[in-house]
């Protein structure tokens, strides 16, 4: 006889329970807990995710249809709408943030064994940087300041291209500029952080260039430089580099601000018919390799579609500032763990069928890995008739 626990709780087994309550305890989320346990909190909103429940009846009443199958997930039973509101309204959300960390740590150990990024052949660790906003009820969400009528917070992740993973990412009120957080990064020397326009600061550029740590963007139309070095740009392509330059900045305060040589290449793209200008304080790279980098930030732009149209991190089953953050950061946990099994699978699962899929298969008993492989096939029967023919009507 072949027996298999279901999928959900398959995926369960993929987090550590020691290292959930060492972070149980490091932030005291149990303190004043009565019988609710965080693990429980956390497999109700990680269901909430994966199984797109639209509210606390949705997620409550859900889990409670599965009653027999939650020992399964290590809760006795289903909770109470007023006991995990309550829970998401006054648990720290720190927890959130420190599985979120394990988890990105079991990701990129697989990351690493499957050989990292292959799309470049520099060595230097790529991240590119830039934030989306969740828009709000003003009225419900008070405290989420935005605009005068309008309440939002805004999710700044940085996401490493190896894998294409989110390693680090903030939670504010939308109204936070997204330089503001940019300035509180700290990164390893040799890395390259690309990022759109929206966060060029000369002060900030030149701390990055003097920690040697390198930056691709593109560069404002009334910036003011002048040229210290023209180059020769390559011939062919598909993208025709028009200018590369070594400049240094000379607007009102840039050149004190940022006092160290930069480089500016301009390229014509055939596909768009656009002209694109970009600055970078690295010297040595080819110009069509600049371009290249830009080109692949593009991958956060999708990450934020897959996350805004796979997860639940549009609309919130709680109103106040911690729960909101509790159901971003189980989503952000939530899109590592479907870029585990994404990787770890044979087959080439987009994200969007893998969570369409997975979502209906939740309870399913089924082997996950077996599963995540052959989809369609049947599973391995949990008992057999010894005689077929005989079931058979005459």
């Amino acid at each position: 006889m072949y027996k298999v626990c279901s999928i959900f709780s398959q995926v369960l087994k993929l987090f550590s329970r020691g290292d959930f309550e060492k972070a149980v305890k490091e932030h005291k989320a149990e303190r004043h807990a009565r019988g609710f346990t965080s693990w429980g909190q956390f497999m109700a909103m990680l269901f909430c995710q994966l199984g797109r429940a639209h509210s606390l009846r949705e997620i409550c009443g859900g889990l409670a249809c599965c009653e027999g199958q939650l020992k399964h997930l290590g809760v006795p039973v289903a909770p109470k709408r007023s006991t995990l509101a309550y829970a998401n309204e006054n648990r720290p959300w720190e927890l959130y943030q420190t599985v979120f960390k394990q988890t990105l740590s079991k990701c990129q150990e697989l990351v690493a064994r499957q050989g990292g990024r292959k799309k470049f052949r520099f060595k230097n660790k790529l991240v590119s940087l830039d934030s989306t906003v969740i828009d709000l009820c003003a009225t419900l969400f008070d405290w989420a300041k935005f605009r005068r009528t309008k309440g939002a917070i805004k999710l700044h992740p940085l996401l490493d291209h190896d894998g294409y993973l989110p390693s680090v990412a903030v939670v504010t009120e939308g109204r936070v500029h997204d330089v503001k957080i940019a300035r509180t990064l700290r990164l390893d020397p040799g890395t390259i952080l690309v990022m759109d326009r929206g966060y060029v600061d000369y002060a900030w550029f030149g701390r990055l260039t003097a920690q040697e740590v390198f930056f691709v963007t593109r560069l404002k139309e009334t910036a003011a430089y002048k040229v210290v070095e023209k180059r020769e740009p390559p011939a062919g392509g598909k993208g025709l580099i028009l200018r590369d330059e070594v400049i240094r900045l000379t607007g009102q305060g840039a050149s004190q601000k940022c006092p160290h040589n930069l480089r500016r290449v301009e390229i014509y793209d055939e596909d768009t018919e656009r002209i694109f200008v970009f600055l970078t304080n690295h010297l040595e790279f080819a110009a069509t390799t600049i371009a290249a980098i830009y080109k692949d930030r593009w991958q956060i732009e999708l990450f934020f579609k897959a996350l805004k149209q796979n997860l639940k991190i549009k609309t919130f089953v709680g109103t106040s500032a911690n729960a909101i953050k509790v159901q971003v950061w189980t989503a952000l946990i939530a899109i590592l763990i479907l870029k585990y099994l994404q990787m770890r699978a044979q087959i080439g699962w987009s994200l969007s069928n893998l969570v369409a899929l997975l979502r209906m298969n939740l309870f399913t008993q089924k082997d996950l890995w077996a599963w995540l492989n052959k989809p369609f096939e049947e599973p391995l029967s949990l008992w057999k008739a010894p005689n077929q023919e005989a079931l058979r009507f005459a």
